[in-house]
């Protein structure tokens, strides 16, 4: 399987659509989404014009996506938020932080190296933009993605709390800082 990891672009925001509404139909949906498929899905074009927007420029998200070929096959999304402002729970941060979020891939697609990919594709970004760190919460219970994000070096931070969808854990990955290039990357 050869695939390439980038950043998504503006004008592919109903790709970006398409990709989220599948997300949220997988079967592991409810352990690991904060959002669900009806509530996405009767969202306007706007909402995703504006989202993919953001994931495609500047410096306050990134949402990366593996493609084989011309076809979308996983995601990652990092977003960065400053001290004192609100987390993906609502949580005012003490300080600042870039979580990973939204990631999904295909059932068909798991288990070939696309999250070791797009992680890194993540956390070069990250450090470009001077982030120490990436943080995720993932379910407890959910422990295929638990040893995935181990696997890349996401270590438990022993907070554990309960959100919407469930008992959570925190991750962390240290970044080194290093100066890379984060350009698109073709893997075999």
């Amino acid at each position: 399987m050869t695939f390439s990891v980038r950043r998504v672009r503006t004008d592919e925001w109903p790709r970006v659509r398409a990709l989220r509404l599948e997300a949220l139909q997988d079967a592991d949906a409810a352990i690991a989404f904060l959002d669900n498929h009806a509530s996405s899905a009767a969202r306007p074009d706007d909402f995703w014009r504006e989202r993919a927007e953001n994931a495609a420029s500047g410096d306050a998200a990134a949402q990366f996506i593996a493609e084989e070929g011309d076809d979308w096959i996983a995601t990652v999304t990092v977003l960065r938020r400053a001290a004192g402002e609100a987390d993906h729970h609502g949580l005012p941060l003490p300080h600042a932080r870039a979580d990973v979020v939204g990631v999904y891939m295909r059932p068909s697609h798991r288990g070939r190296g696309l999250i070791d990919a797009l992680l890194t594709s993540a956390a070069e970004w990250s450090q470009e933009h001077g982030d120490h760190a990436l943080t995720l919460d993932v379910h407890a219970d959910n422990a295929r993605a638990r040893a995935a994000y181990a696997r890349c070096g996401f270590v438990l931070t022993g907070r554990r709390f309960t959100s919407a969808i469930g008992d959570e854990v925190e991750m962390r990955r240290v970044l080194r800082h290093a100066g890379s290039d984060s350009g698109d990357r073709v893997h075999s």
